[in-house]
């Protein structure tokens, strides 16, 4: 087997613990050995001088969703941006949310998904299994773990869409759930802010985490609320819904025994960030207690997600009759623009993605106020356009998620919380308006917040990237510089890493800093770029 050699660099090796300098040999796809400067290496097939460079593992996106991108022939080519700020693998399927199990109950359901990423999918599989084998058969740029997801599995197995469902399709979905981990799935997500899953009673929320609990596989939750208000609650309640949402899960995550990670803690709207505080203590004392609760974030101040999840339930029921009602328009106008005052954010810092209609593309990178301009109506009826033009396939990036420009005291206070692990939380496609988490999250955690600003130190920012995140969800050959251990590793210029500042119209570029990337020991990134068609990515099934 071909050997690597990586010389007198400073390696980080992901556990925590302090820099040294030494040298790592790979030796096919795993770490032969690690050597410690002072003694002479052995020779290698090939060398790599990594002098002044950092040697760490490779970073771990525990928030993805490129597994709707990886089953394309060209996803390679969508997702370079990925590999080239240093992600070896991805831990996907999340917000409720995954490919699989699949199968002509829902493919309506999940077909309203696919012009989020890229184009529509050809689905040769109906199990979980199926669909890790397809993966693998057909290579991946990265290593991926797959979730399952509790909305992909109602719609499957249930014929109710929303709502309570009978024990007989409950018991169905959790059939789903136990087949889809025995055919590897390292975990389940729960997408609590989107249809039909905003619908679905706690109880039933508790019954599938027993499930998890009982395989000892962690959950991942997309909050029921991630602001002061939501759509998801009644408008007039005694707390703030985002707090709710999360005492909810926490109380759940208690009762069950459960492995719990709430996915991007983020705080939307200006006057959501004083909620701050009290989330983040709440999140403590459960952990004190006991529960074994972790969350991630990532970086950047703006975040992507669908267009309908700012509109209540109440029309999102309705639909598609509640778009041409007159009442129904004129009670959302109420309650959207009402709730928009309430939470501290506006039509502004909306900004349109991917419109997801064709004929549309010339609106991406615009705010729903900047459209509304363009179709000459007022911003509201631009909002509702897209949104039933698209089927709710609208992509946006939402702004004022845990600060703004030139305000992050509550974003660099929820990554710097011990408990923070890292994601990009990114939909990555080839056209649109991008979001800057695709290109630029690792190299900014480690530029810009650990080096210059001192958030957490250079070692604490590698570990929360990768060991911390890998065991998280039982990867237990990865996130760590160690014999034996796959050879999942990043080369960096610790002077330099940092994401492209922006260029023009685009938020980010190629990151800054970036020198080698390796998966399973293939040399995957050179001087920076993707050396591209290389598919050295696996399957880690758990």
């Amino acid at each position: 087997m071909k050997t690597i050699l990586i010389r007198s660099g400073s390696i980080i090796d992901g556990t925590g613990k302090g820099a040294y300098t030494g040298h790592v040999l790979i030796e096919g796809s795993s770490v032969r050995e690690v050597i410690e400067s002072g003694t002479e290496p052995p020779e290698a097939d090939e060398v790599i001088d990594a002098s002044g460079c950092v040697i760490s593992p490779g970073f771990i996106d525990m928030h993805s969703h490129s597994d709707w991108v990886l089953p394309l022939e060209d996803h390679d080519a969508i997702l370079t941006c990925l590999v080239e700020q240093g992600i070896t693998t991805v831990v996907a399927g999340n917000c409720g949310f995954s490919p699989a199990p699949f199968n002509a109950r829902a493919a309506h359901s999940i077909a309203t998904l696919e012009p989020l990423l890229e184009r529509p999918l050809n689905f040769t599989w109906q199990s979980m299994g199926q669909f890790l084998d397809t993966l693998d058969e057909a290579g991946l740029v990265v290593n991926c773990a797959e979730l399952v997801g509790h909305s992909t599995l109602r719609v499957a197995c249930a014929d109710t869409r929303r709502g309570a469902m009978s024990s007989t399709e409950l018991a169905a979905c959790l059939d789903g759930v136990r087949r889809s981990f025995d055919d590897g799935a390292c975990g389940l997500s729960f997408g609590l802010g989107y249809d039909p899953a905003m619908f679905s009673p706690l109880e039933e929320i508790e019954v599938f985490s027993r499930v998890a609990s009982q395989y000892g596989r962690p959950v991942t939750v997309h909050l029921k609320a991630l602001s002061v208000l939501s759509p998801t609650y009644p408008l007039l309640t005694p707390r703030a819904h985002n707090l709710r949402a999360l005492k909810e899960m926490l109380d759940i995550a208690k009762k069950t025994d459960l492995r719990l990670q709430i996915s991007h803690f983020i705080f939307v709207g200006r006057r959501s960030w004083g909620t701050s505080r009290k989330a983040l203590r709440m999140v403590e004392e459960a952990s004190q207690q006991g529960v074994d609760v972790m969350f991630d974030a990532f970086p950047y101040t703006c975040g992507n997600t669908t267009i309908n999840a700012v509109i209540p339930s109440w029309f999102l029921a309705k639909t598609p009759g509640a778009y041409r009602s007159r009442t129904d328009r004129a009670r959302l106008r109420l309650e959207l623009e009402a709730g928009f005052f309430l939470v501290g954010f506006n039509y502004d810092d909306i900004q349109i993605m991917d419109p997801a209609i064709p004929g549309a593309e010339h609106f991406a990178g615009l705010t729903i106020s900047q459209a509304a301009e363009k179709l000459g109506v007022p911003p509201f009826d631009a909002f509702l356009q897209l949104s039933e033009k698209s089927d709710g396939g609208t992509l946006v990036l939402i702004h004022t998620y845990s600060g703004e420009a030139g305000r992050r005291e509550v974003i660099d206070r929820v990554l710097s919380n011990r408990l923070c692990l890292f994601e990009t939380d990114t939909i990555v496609k080839s056209t649109g308006y991008p979001n800057p988490a695709g290109m630029g999250t690792f190299p900014f955690i480690l530029g810009p917040l650990a080096r210059d600003r001192r958030l957490f130190s250079l070692e604490q920012a590698v570990h929360r990237s990768t060991r911390a995140s890998a065991e998280r969800f039982h990867l237990r050959d990865r996130g760590e510089i160690a014999k034996g251990k796959a050879a999942d590793i990043v080369v960096f210029d610790p002077k330099l890493i940092s994401d492209a500042p922006p260029d023009g119209p685009i938020p980010a570029g190629r990151p800054r800093g970036i020198r080698h990337v390796f998966i399973n020991g293939v040399h995957v990134v050179r001087g920076g770029r993707y050396t591209g068609g290389v598919r050295a990515g696996r399957i880690l099934r758990t």
